[in-house]
């Protein structure tokens, strides 16, 4: 079949199903979701059999669900309906979520159900059980649900509150007046769940060392403790507050007053603020046997050492690969076989740290010269002692004409990533309807 994506943007969930579906032999083009008129005129060139919305943030026109099959991905269990479907579940805490497959009608989330997926809910970042849970549920609901179109007969079953075993509800989007900690009253699980629900996008708002900001990226600590809402510790990049029954860590924040409006790494954010702050070092690289916060850790099982560097998001700056590399060197002199690099539990490692660039207003530096004079006289020897390998120069040749090449391309692209700009085209080799010379398939 010829399945069209009308899709916010091409992330993990929408990659999944691209795969899935291309694998089995069907022919799948992409649209963003920019404005009615776009999403019209890529249903009018490409005919799709099926349309398959796997992340919007708002409603399929009428003029498109009206004439095609229009399949909704819901990350929330029958009944389920609203925009901040996994963030109240997370926030509250509940046992079992799920993915309902749906389709398109004029109430939002309300239309029959072609196939619903449920998962236990684990105490995790809302990115982290995205890309997860929900997205393996969400696969095998749509996978459920183009098969049955594909056969023809199927029919979805209505939503209908009456039945008992419908759950879900309809939800307002969650405001930050629902995420608000009290930070003299709620226990750690409580603000692990808050900051959870909120991880990704939009935080949590909330004010540290007098400033307003938002919350993201937090980790129980079970044994400092202070002071219900003092902040108590940091460690690299991470800062440590106390709750009504211990402490969480918080790993990264947007503050309101800066120039940077953009997530970066707590103790960045606060680079001034944080050196009143005890430094509460682990002892070496060895994992922890309690809750706490550690972004690298080391273990063994037998002859083997595993080396985990669990960054957000999988980004790294220049100090977190000096780390990692130090780590390693440390690590190679246990009496060991082999060492496993384990990355993150959701990504191995996604490479520059773009945000810390974006933050970084480099060419005005005063000491941009002598800078740039002693990097040249270590990297010459370094070149001396051992030079690099063919494959590394060719990177760098690509990543050279990236940075400072004539395209400015890599720059507006970064740019547009940090500051979340709104899609404004899709990318040709996605749209393949957009092609010249595209002809719809006999």
């Amino acid at each position: 079949m010829r399945i069209l994506f009308l899709t916010h943007t091409f992330n993990s969930l929408t990659q999944r199903l691209y795969c899935e579906l291309s694998e089995r032999g069907h022919l799948v083009s992409i649209e963003f979701d920019i404005a009615d008129s776009v999403a019209e005129e890529a249903v009018a060139l490409f005919r799709p059999d099926l349309i398959v919305a796997p992340y919007l943030r708002r409603a399929i026109p009428e003029s498109i669900w009206k004439r095609h099959t229009c399949l909704i991905v819901h990350p929330g269990i029958v009944g389920d309906r609203g925009p901040s479907a996994l963030d109240w579940a997370i926030q509250e805490q509940v046992a079992e979520w799920g993915v309902t497959v749906l389709q398109a009608e004029a109430e939002m989330d309300a239309g029959p159900i072609w196939a619903e997926e449920r998962f236990p809910l684990r105490v995790a970042k809302k990115s982290s059980l995205y890309r997860n849970e929900v997205t393996e549920a969400a696969t095998r609901g749509v996978l459920r649900a183009v098969a049955a179109f594909a056969r023809g007969g199927f029919v979805p079953t209505p939503l209908n509150y009456d039945d008992t075993a419908v759950q879900g509800r309809l939800r307002p989007l969650m405001k930050q007046g629902e995420r608000t900690i009290d930070w003299t009253r709620e226990t750690t699980a409580t603000v692990l769940a808050k900051i959870n629900a909120a991880d990704g996008f939009p935080g949590v708002a909330d004010r540290l060392f007098g400033q307003d900001c938002h919350l993201f990226d937090a980790c129980a600590e079970s044994v400092l403790k202070g002071v219900p809402g003092e902040l108590v510790a940091r460690r690299e990049t991470a800062i440590c507050r106390a709750t009504a029954d211990g402490a969480v860590w918080i790993g990264h924040v947007k503050r309101g007053d800066s120039a940077h409006p953009f997530k970066l790494p707590a103790t960045l954010a606060f680079a001034e603020e944080v050196t009143a702050l005890p430094e509460a070092a682990l002892d070496g690289w060895w994992a922890q046997q309690h809750d706490t916060w550690q972004d690298i850790r080391y273990e063994e099982a037998q002859h083997v050492g595993f080396l985990h560097f669990d960054f957000t998001n999988g980004a790294m700056g220049t100090q977190q690969c000096e780390r990692v590399l130090a780590a390693y060197r440390w690590a190679a002199t246990r009496p060991t076989q082999v060492i496993v690099l384990m990355g993150g539990r959701d990504f191995w490692s996604n490479g520059v740290h773009l945000n810390l660039i974006e933050a970084a207003e480099l060419a005005a530096a005063p000491d941009l010269a002598a800078r740039l004079a002693a990097k040249r006289e270590k990297r010459a020897a370094d070149e001396a002692a051992k030079p690099l390998a063919q494959y590394r120069a060719e990177e760098l040749d690509h990543m050279r004409r990236n940075f400072y090449g004539f395209d400015p391309s890599y720059h507006v692209a970064r740019f547009h990533f940090v500051h979340k700009s709104p899609q404004s085209w899709t990318p040709r080799h996605l749209a393949k309807h957009r092609d010249l010379g595209w002809e719809v398939p006999q």
